[in-house]
């Protein structure tokens, strides 16, 4: 399988363009996936730069409701034609940064017939599915993240309902990706202990201290290799590695086959 980030925070290319948010393109011995649109038409730049065609995306899949992973939507439904689009039924809500900024979707795109909405799990096929998480027990209690779901003219602290997590099972490994992990990465990483991890972390605003140092060390208790990106933070990323031997990054425009 192999995974191409087409839009994160960093890269280390001079032709790719960056943004603060999330898309990456799966390739698989079936299918061809694109994993989030960022917040602008970039991903679709990035892919035509690094030689990838959107047309022939036949699954796509949205991790959750925030403006920096489904800013494109729009722009892969125009240039793509037949790829069904994975949707949490909560993801259009109302989600705001505070009570000021709102970091939602576009409602005008959630009535787009090729949107299909998921619940807590969402089997496409014996080797890709989708899961919340939504229910399970939690061994990790879920850090602030200042983010709120608005409910009529009342703001309550989103519990990420909406945000959903791909389980791709080849050769013998399963590989999970995730968009923010907002849900918590100790819980995720407990709950699917997967071979393979790619996703967000949602530490860039954590400090270097204990903490970080205790993560670290307890996903290295797991037989898992981490691909970090996005809101991780580069900080805490140079951080982590250094208690977390199986810790990566997977920058724009980079490509790792697992």
């Amino acid at each position: 399988m192999k995974i191409i980030s087409l839009l994160e925070n960093t890269t280390e290319r001079d032709d790719i363009k960056i943004e603060h948010g999330l898309s990456l393109y799966i390739e698989t011995e079936k299918h061809k996936i694109l994993f989030d649109m960022g917040q602008t038409d970039l991903f679709f730049e990035n892919a035509k730069t690094l030689g990838i065609n959107l047309e022939d995306v036949d699954i796509a899949v949205l991790s959750h409701g925030h403006y920096d992973h489904g800013g494109g939507l729009s722009k892969f439904l125009e240039i793509n034609d037949h790829a069904p689009l994975y949707i949490n039924k909560d993801a259009f809500l109302s989600h705001y940064n505070g009570t000021e900024k709102y970091i939602g979707l576009d409602p005008n795109i959630k009535s787009d017939p090729r949107i299909i909405f998921t619940s807590d799990e969402y089997v496409i096929e014996d080797s890709v599915a989708l899961f919340t998480c939504n229910g399970r027990a939690r061994k990790y209690e879920m850090l602030p993240s200042g983010l709120n779901e608005k409910v009529n003219d009342t703001f309550i602290a989103d519990d990420f309902r909406h945000e959903q997590y791909l389980l791709i099972k080849e050769n013998g490994k399963n590989i999970l990706i995730s968009g923010c992990s907002h849900k918590g990465i100790l819980d995720i990483t407990n709950w699917f202990s997967p071979d393979v991890l790619i996703g967000g972390f949602h530490y860039s605003k954590l400090p270097l201290d204990d903490y970080l140092v205790n993560a670290a060390k307890e996903l290295s208790s797991y037989a898992t290799k981490f691909y970090a990106c996005h809101c991780t933070g580069h900080e805490q990323f140079e951080f982590m590695r250094q208690y977390m031997p199986s810790l990566h990054y997977l920058s724009c425009g980079q490509s790792i086959t697992v």
